[in-house]
């Protein structure tokens, strides 16, 4: 029977989790029953992805802002801190920052401009350019700033960061001064004690730092990298990754992921025979042309993933051969050619013309993308993805 649908990607409603819950035995049971219950079979090399929001949920991988503000005061002390570069978010530093001055005598915040990393913005760079600002040069304080710039709010949120950011830290009563800057040396005038906020940038701005006169310089992933008094905690990402679970307290990135896929892959294959890749997600990797954010605000989209999933994309762009290499055939014949063409492809194509066009990025973070897209990020319910046909191709025309 001639095959009509490749990748096929499906959302799985699951249990609400909890502290606790056997994740193997959940996951696997989800997958067997919608397979049942929806009529697909499970197939080798199929993939299974699980947010990581329920990982952490059934570890009860939490902390409190006393946690933060106590590993903040151990490492900095009571002197200035200076806060630099985190991004515009309710639910991914707010209840950081609110930790973070509660453990702090005084705060330099400096926020990136135009936008933060992940692209929220502040204002337009047209308006930048209305006002002949660099923003790769040029230091504000909040008051030039607001001379110039004036009081807006967030395209989507209708959140005025700036006054939000600085009323957490007044809360506290800690004193706060908000400064603007790309450049990490700005924060070195005002004190030598910082704390970078940054995710994907974060070893460039210590470094900068370190050599630039920074005593104490730690980034967030260094903050509950271990467990404050009973707390939750990530070894490798510290509070990067985390969310907001309540006002005080914050969900973090998921510890001991590598093992957890292996069970579960481990487990569908004694229940089924198959081989499926398993892999556990957070932000998928894709940019708003609208709004302009960039969506990764998670250290790495995903921080456990089985073998199978190892490595970048190795294909041919069909439309390529089709006007090229095959450009006097057309029907039947161009499709056994082409058909044929990637069944004998070498098993790397890296710099190949025929191979130009196709998307070079790791594997995960093309389907960590795709089960964020497919999951979302509200009332969906379905927290856990099941993929088929990502790694077949054209050449496979038939079904099984």
């Amino acid at each position: 029977m001639e095959r009509m649908i490749g990748t096929i990607s499906r959302g799985l409603r699951a249990p609400i989790f909890k502290r606790g819950d056997d994740l193997v035995q959940i996951v696997t049971d989800t997958v067997l029953r919608a397979s049942s219950k929806e009529g697909f079979s499970i197939r080798d090399r199929d993939i299974v992805g699980i947010t990581e929001a329920i990982v952490a949920r059934a570890q009860g991988n939490y902390a409190s802002t006393d946690d933060i503000a106590e590993d903040i005061r151990h490492k900095f002390g009571t002197d200035t801190l200076g806060v630099i570069f985190p991004i515009l978010s309710r639910n991914r530093f707010a209840v950081c920052l609110r930790g973070i001055a509660k453990g702090a005598s005084k705060i330099i915040l400096m926020l990136s401009y135009p936008a933060d990393e992940v692209g929220n913005h502040l204002i337009d760079l047209d308006i930048l350019d209305e006002k002949v600002i660099n923003p790769w040069s040029d230091e504000l304080t909040e008051r030039q700033f607001r001379d110039l710039f004036g009081y807006r709010k967030h395209k989507y949120t209708g959140v005025d960061y700036i006054e939000y950011y600085k009323s957490l830290v007044e809360e506290s009563g800690v004193e706060c001064e908000i400064i603007f800057s790309n450049n990490p040396k700005t924060i070195l005038k005002h004190t030598n004690n910082v704390l970078a906020c940054d995710i994907h940038t974060r070893e460039r701005t210590k470094r900068i730092l370190k050599a630039n006169g920074g005593i104490k310089v730690f980034t967030l992933d260094e903050i509950l990298s271990a467990p404050v008094n009973g707390s939750g905690y990530n070894e490798m990402y510290g509070l990067l990754g985390s969310n907001k679970a309540t006002e005080d307290t914050v969900k973090l990135f998921p510890r001991g992921c590598q093992e957890l896929v292996d069970s579960i892959q481990t487990a569908i294959h004694q229940k089924t025979g198959k081989k499926v890749e398993v892999m556990v997600y957070g932000d998928g990797a894709f940019k708003d042309p609208v709004g302009k954010i960039w969506e990764l605000a998670d250290p790495i989209v995903s921080p456990g993933y089985t073998e199978g999933l190892v490595g970048t994309p190795n294909e041919i762009k069909l439309k390529y051969l089709a006007d090229n290499n095959f450009a006097d055939l057309d029907g039947e014949a161009l499709k056994e050619a082409i058909s044929s063409y990637i069944q004998n492809k070498g098993s790397n194509l890296v710099g190949s013309m025929e191979s130009q066009g196709t998307t070079p990025r790791q594997l995960t973070d093309l389907i960590g993308t795709l089960c964020d897209l497919t999951s979302g990020s509200g009332d969906k319910g379905t927290p856990i993805v099941y993929i088929q046909g990502y790694f077949d191709n054209f050449s496979q025309s038939t079904e099984g």
